[in-house]
């Protein structure tokens, strides 16, 4: 189990720091373009996922808060549960360390930093950061483990 709780440790490091260079970086500044459908910008998020609920009075920021660590906690139960099933505990950590990324930054300033914004044709895809890419590579991982055969059931 602890090998995937130092990969969600990875996760939360480099969510944190690519969060802490773009806030140094880009704050006050318009968004920096990279290629003709890629921009960083610095975008505080209140809500969650897609901005869902961003304009709600500020009580969504202990409910996400909230979420996150239960959530966190079933992961680590999980992880300790399934030591064996190797695609599903990477997909835990994966989740796991985004989960914790994001709940980091609604403690720390109250709302999630965003920063990578990919477009196409003038639609901007919602701004996301390292920890919601990790959230998104986990779930991928655990629909696909879910799709494989059954995984021998752990004796430990």
């Amino acid at each position: 189990m602890w090998r995937w709780l130092l990969l969600a440790g990875v996760v939360i490091a480099i969510d944190q720091a690519t969060k802490h260079a773009t806030v140094a970086a880009l704050s006050g500044q318009p968004p920096v373009e990279v290629t003709s459908f890629f921009n960083l910008v610095l975008v505080y998020n209140r809500g969650a996922a897609f901005s869902f609920l961003a304009g709600a009075g500020g009580w969504q920021r202990e409910l996400f808060t909230a979420i996150a660590l239960i959530a966190s906690v079933w992961i680590v139960w999980l992880l300790h549960r399934h030591p064996r099933q190797s695609l599903f505990c990477l997909a835990l950590a994966l989740v796991l360390g985004g989960a914790l990324g994001n709940v980091i930054d609604r403690i720390t300033i109250g709302a999630v930093v965003d920063f990578l914004d990919f477009h196409a044709g003038g639609w901007h895809w919602p701004a996301f950061n390292v920890a919601d890419s990790a959230i998104t590579c986990g779930a991928v991982l655990l629909v696909w483990d879910g799709l494989r055969s059954p995984a021998p059931q752990d004796k430990s």
